[in-house]
C-alpha cells in the first residue's frame, strides 16, 4: 500500500544529506514523496555568495528531481543564518512565529494526507537554529495536522564519531567536524529507532549531494557536501547506505526498525 512522506527541511542540500537515501527508496517503492524547504539557504557558506539563494533553489530542484521527490515546496523564509547576524533578520525562518509556519506546513501536511512528517533531531544535528525551528514547527504542524508519525532525521553520533577520528588520523575534517564539537550533537546510537538500508539508492544519493554545487567550497575546512559526493565507491556505499531517525515520543526498540512507514502500519493494524 503506497503512503506519503513529507521531508521538512531548513536549507537546500539537508535534504540530500540527512534524507536523500530514504526519499529515493521511498519514491522507488512506489510512495508519494514531498519535501518542504524553510529558506533557501542564501546565508551558507560558498565560494561565491552572489545570488547564492537562487543558485541553491535550482540545485534544489535537480538534487529533488534525482531522488524521485513527486513535489517540493519552498516556503520562502529567510535563511537565519547559523550564529551570525547575532538575533535572525527581519523576515528570516527564526524570527517568524512559530503558529504562523506551523499553520502552513499543516495545510501541506494535511493536503498531501501525510502518513509521516521527517523533522530534525531535539539537537537541530548541529545546533544550527533553522534546524530547530525546523522542530519546533514541524512538531506544532503535524499535531495540528494529526499527523501519524513524526521522525527526527539525524546521524547515529556513535558512528559518525568513530567515521570522523578515522578521517582526522588522515588530515580531513569534514564541515571542520571535530570529535569534541560533536560531543553533543545529533542523537546517541541508543536513542535511534529506525536505521533504513539504503544501499540499493546510494548512487542516487551520491549525485544529489553533487547536485548541490555552491556546497562544495567555501570556509577553511573539507565541505561535507563535497567529502561524501565523491568517497571512492565502496566507501561509500559503506558511509551513505545507512540513514537514522528517531521517533519522536517513542523509545528505541531492541531492534531497530528498518522502514520509515513500519509505525502507521502497526498501529493501523492494532486498530483493526
Amino acid at each position: 500500500m503506497a503512503s506519503t512522506l513529507v521531508a521538512f527541511h531548513a536549507h537546500p542540500d539537508d535534504e540530500s544529506l540527512l534524507t536523500g537515501g530514504t526519499l529515493a527508496r521511498c519514491a522507488a517503492l512506489g510512495h508519494r514523496v514531498v519535501v518542504v524547504v524553510a529558506t533557501s539557504g542564501e546565508r551558507g557558506l560558498a565560494q561565491e555568495t552572489d545570488g547564492l539563494g537562487a543558485r541553491r533553489l535550482v540545485e534544489l530542484e535537480r538534487a529533488t528531481s534525482l531522488l524521485g521527490v513527486s513535489r517540493t515546496v519552498l516556503l520562502g523564509y529567510g535563511d537565519s543564518g547559523f550564529r551570525e547576524p547575532a538575533e535572525p533578520p527581519p523576515g528570516s525562518f527564526c524570527s517568524t512565529p512559530v503558529t504562523e509556519v506551523a499553520a502552513r506546513v499543516a495545510d501541506i501536511l494535511r493536503e498531501e494526507r501525510a502518513d509521516v512528517l521527517t523533522v530534525y533531531d531535539d539537537r537541530g544535528g548541529y545546533g544550527h537554529r533553522d534546524h530547530l525551528r525546523v522542530r519546533e514547527v514541524g512538531l506544532a504542524a503535524a499535531a495540528e495536522a494529526r499527523t501519524p508519525l513524526v521522525l527526527a532525521a539525524t546521524v547515529d553520533r556513535d558512528a559518525l564519531l568513530r567515521g570522523v577520528r578515522l578521517l582526522q588520523r588522515v588530515g580531513v575534517r569534514p564541515g571542520g567536524m571535530t570529535p569534541e564539537a560533536l560531543a553533543g550533537a545529533f542523537t546517541a546510537g541508543a536513542e535511534i529507532t529506525h536505521q533504513i538500508d539504503v544501499r540499493p539508492w546510494v548512487r542516487a544519493k551520491r549525485a544529489a549531494l553533487r547536485a548541490h554545487g555552491s556546497q562544495t567550497a567555501g570556509g577553511d575546512d573539507v565541505r561535507t557536501v563535497r567529502l561524501l559526493s565523491r568517497l571512492p565507491w565502496p566507501l561509500s556505499s559503506a558511509v551513505l547506505g545507512r540513514e537514522w531517525f528517531a521517533e519522536v515520543g517513542q523509545s528505541a526498540p531492541a531492534t531497530r526498525l528498518s522502514d520509515p512507514f513500519v509505525s502507521v502500519t502497526d498501529r493501523l493494524g492494532s486498530r483493526a
